[in-house]
């Protein structure tokens, strides 16, 4: 196991658009921290949003997640693969409809261009869903290569998203 003095800063978002949206982020977020590896730092509003890409389908909740991580890219990508698959994720139509979408957004300063993993996230920084939320939590984020979150805001102003302060998500204990 590695020392809690070497974790770096990881932001999740989270997704969802078919079935019980909320209680569909609430599990994911609940077993992304079921394990060891993830200390939650903090937790965004939730946010509902249009989908961007793909088929006709149902409006988004979202959530960002930032936590404190040990566990190297690979072993958190396999971690957020597995909690998509506890709610049947299915990959067959690229930016399809889904019970629950897991990315990593980005995992402290590294950069990578993997096939499997690419950080920071390639489209994060043109994503409404992901930068207001995140902003909201942390107002002086940075994506590596980007530039600062609220800076990033200004050019996806016309991205339609709603805060829904209606609907809230447990933090894990």
């Amino acid at each position: 196991m590695k020392d809690w003095s070497e974790a770096r800063r990881v932001v999740l978002s989270l997704g969802s658009n078919l079935g019980e949206r909320l209680e569909n982020l609430q599990g994911g977020v609940d077993a992304l921290f079921d394990a060891w590896g993830l200390r939650l730092v903090a937790l965004s509003p939730v946010y509902e949003t249009e989908p961007i890409g793909g088929p006709k389908q149902d409006p988004f909740l979202n959530v960002i997640v930032v936590a404190d991580t040990v566990l190297t890219p690979e072993t958190l990508l396999e971690r957020a693969q597995n909690v998509e698959d506890a709610f049947h994720r299915v990959r067959e139509v690229r930016w399809g409809p889904r019970a629950l979408d897991v990315d990593i957004i980005s995992l402290g300063t590294e950069t990578r261009s993997d096939p499997d993993l690419t950080l920071p996230h390639p489209r994060a920084h043109e994503r409404a869903f992901v930068l207001r939320p995140w902003a909201d939590i942390d107002p002086t984020a940075e994506i590596v290569g980007h530039g600062a979150v609220r800076d990033l805001l200004r050019s996806v102003a016309a991205q339609e998203l709603q805060r829904r302060d209606d609907l809230t998500l447990q933090v894990p204990q």
